[in-house]
């Protein structure tokens, strides 16, 4: 059984891990906030992990901060949100302010540049892994042929026309509500 205390821990080290870990931005943190999440901690499933990225996707702000304040106050309320926040931001801001006496002097650093170098891969290997399991989920809800249209419309929209990505998820948001309409629908004129 679960204690807020241990909640609370949790919620502590989760963040404080993806705030360490979460090299490159925040969207290189998602899949290790989505791994806490989903798989570790069993917080939230992956489908409510995927409209909730979205959803934040949407909102303004840095997206890794908007999902460490959604879990903390799915678990805890408003001081789990605090709790969350503050460990997701904190291990990076010390870090900030320890390294920045030593900026200019690392910044042509051919060892450094080594190390950026060699963790771009990974971070490209994390978020093409998790793409992945997204238009898996994709071609399964909407099927293979809508899903592969969409995610062709969405390259074309993103990418071909420079659409913001915030609207780009409203109009597919906006799709949705209307498919599972639909398909609410077909299933009572079916059974009926």
């Amino acid at each position: 059984m679960k204690t807020k205390d241990n909640e609370y821990l949790q919620i502590a080290i989760s963040m404080s891990r993806t705030g360490i870990l979460g090299y490159g931005g925040g969207p290189s943190v998602i899949p290790l906030i989505r791994h806490d999440a989903v798989t570790r901690y069993a917080w939230l499933s992956d489908e409510e992990f995927g409209e909730t990225l979205a959803i934040a996707n949407a909102l303004p702000g840095p997206i890794a901060t908007k999902m460490a304040a959604y879990l903390g106050y799915k678990l805890r309320g408003t001081r789990g949100a605090i709790l969350s926040v503050l460990a997701h931001i904190f291990p990076s801001g010390i870090a900030m302010i320890a390294l920045l006496s030593a900026v200019n002097y690392l910044s042509g650093s051919k060892v450094v540049a080594g190390m950026i170098t060699a963790v771009s891969p990974v971070i490209a290997v994390m978020l093409g892994m998790m793409a992945y399991e997204f238009a898996l989920k994709a071609f399964k809800g909407l099927g293979r042929i809508i899903g592969a249209a969409f995610l062709l419309l969405a390259l074309v929209l993103l990418e071909g026309l420079h659409l913001h990505p915030a609207i780009v998820i409203v109009l597919y948001l906006g799709y949705g509500t209307v498919h599972y309409r639909i398909l609410a629908k077909q299933k009572k004129g079916g059974t009926a």
